[in-house]
């Protein structure tokens, strides 16, 4: 049971905390991106140890955030949330001292698993915290927004550092942030919890774990081995059984990490896909970008970082615009104009090259950030369009979890579709350009599934298909 709220508990103190939680996580996916050249430079890595740079925090995010949420609520919100800013804030600091890029990799994974416990737990903090349910929709719009900031601030904070001082100063700025946090934790937030909570499903979140790292292992390094490789086929073949094996598990479970009935509901599924594909896009598009404007184009990090504010202003100017148009006229129209943004991005940049005018590059990012800006309130209105209300909350929390799935594997296909300018790992940076254009046209093939998706997820038997598993889940 939650306990009840102290008299001396300040909501917006606590509201404030939390933001700074999802700032830490949220800054920090644009500020490595922008570092990424810097990183290479110094410590001498491959273009696959770059994506492995990104892709180890997320996959530790993207196979925790289920877990997290059982645990909080079985072993207190409080406790695991001081956890997760206390492992992030080491784990940055093990980022800053790191004297190779194996080392840098593995400090990222020790801060994807504290990035695991803070947005989730944070929100249930704030849903106890918040009971009247007009401030708690206010606080939780607040705590939302602070990504928009934390997207538009991660570049040129990056490039500043990196200009001043050095790539490892992005880490490091994270630990006062990080012990502001946890000393506000300790003084302000009350402790809650969920009773026993639900039970660990040990054996589905193990075979999700391998499922995405073997997959986003082969996916990186195919590059290095080939296609052809016994080292790839095997990564590639576990990842696929540990997905079936995950299948039969969750089907078989008493209490499942993941319910597949959920899968049933067309708009769910809509959802859960939509997520993948958009923060896919999201993902490779900053991550190719960023390699792009510094080492084909030569600009410096800070330039760099200036040059990709219009993806984050873009993405904050459409992501109110995003609710409110989901809120008169539902996901349909929100997501067809994602798409139409993601779509065109995508092919102002199949023709990129070295001399590409900056103005059109700008365009192409706002207009990206404007396609992400817009996914997310109908992908989460999706989710748990028709769910029954106990089962609302585990819908958006595997809405959030698939987002960063998406996030991981952008990377990884990123890199495996722009391989024809990598040789024995090095990048050929002159034909980089040129690779890329694969990546932008599947782009545009994704931001069409999006607005396909939007369509079919959205209509009447879309709608009847949510009722019909809302009723499988609460029959009372």
């Amino acid at each position: 049971m939650v306990t009840a709220t102290p008299s001396s508990v300040h909501p917006r103190i606590v509201l404030g905390t939390c933001c700074l939680s999802l700032l830490l996580v949220m800054m920090d996916v644009t500020v490595v991106n922008v570092v990424l050249p810097s990183i290479r430079a110094q410590l001498h890595g491959s273009f696959s140890t770059l994506q492995w740079v990104v892709d180890a925090y997320t996959l530790m995010v993207a196979s925790l955030m289920l877990l997290v949420g059982s645990l909080a609520d079985r072993f207190g919100r409080r406790r695991m949330f001081l956890l997760g800013i206390s492992l992030f804030c080491a784990g940055s600091a093990l980022c800053g001292l790191a004297w190779s890029v194996n080392m840098l990799v593995l400090a990222r994974a020790v801060q994807g698993i504290g990035g695991s416990m803070l947005n989730p737990v944070a929100l249930s903090i704030l849903t106890n915290v918040y009971v009247e349910p007009r401030a708690r929709a206010q606080a939780i719009g607040l705590w939302g927004a602070t990504s928009g900031v934390a997207l538009a601030l991660g570049p040129v904070v990056g490039g500043i550092l990196v200009h001043w001082v050095g790539w490892q100063a992005v880490f490091w700025v994270n630990v006062p942030i990080g012990m502001i946090a946890i000393a506000l934790t300790l003084r302000f937030v009350p402790e809650s919890s969920g009773g026993q909570g639900r039970s660990i499903d040990a054996p589905g979140q193990l075979l999700a774990i391998v499922a995405l790292a073997m997959i986003t292992s082969g996916l990186i390094e195919a590059h290095n081995y080939g296609w052809s490789s016994p080292t790839i086929s095997g990564f590639l073949g576990f990842g696929l059984l540990s997905i079936a094996g995950f299948i039969i598990v969750e089907q078989r479970a008493a209490s499942p990490l993941i319910d597949l009935r959920f899968f049933r509901a067309w708009p769910f599924s809509g959802a859960i896909v939509t997520a993948v594909l958009a923060f896919a896009i999201f993902s490779a598009f900053l991550f190719l970008n960023t390699l792009y404007l510094q080492d084909v184009r030569g600009l410096p990090a800070l330039q760099a970082g200036l040059c990709t504010l219009p993806f984050a202003f873009g993405s904050m100017l459409c992501a109110p615009i995003s609710g409110r148009l989901t809120g008169w006229y539902g996901a349909r129209l929100p997501l067809l104009l994602s798409a139409v943004g993601f779509g065109l991005s995508a092919v102002m940049l199949t023709g990129l090259d070295a001399t590409t005018p900056l103005s059109l590059l700008l365009v192409s990012y706002g207009l990206c950030g404007c396609g992400f800006g817009l996914c997310n309130a109908p992908i989460t209105n999706s989710a748990i369009a028709g769910m029954p209300r106990a089962q609302a909350g585990v819908a958006a929390a595997i809405a959030s979890a698939s987002r960063q799935v998406g996030a991981l594997l952008g990377i990884a296909l990123g890199g495996a579709l722009t391989a024809t300018c990598i040789h024995t790992g090095v990048v050929q940076w002159a034909g980089f350009s040129q690779a890329t254009h694969a990546v932008w046209w599947s782009m545009v093939v994704a931001a069409i599934a999006i607005a396909i998706l939007g369509f079919v997820s959205t209509g009447a038997r879309a709608r009847q298909s949510a009722r019909a598993v809302a009723a499988l889940l609460d029959p009372n």
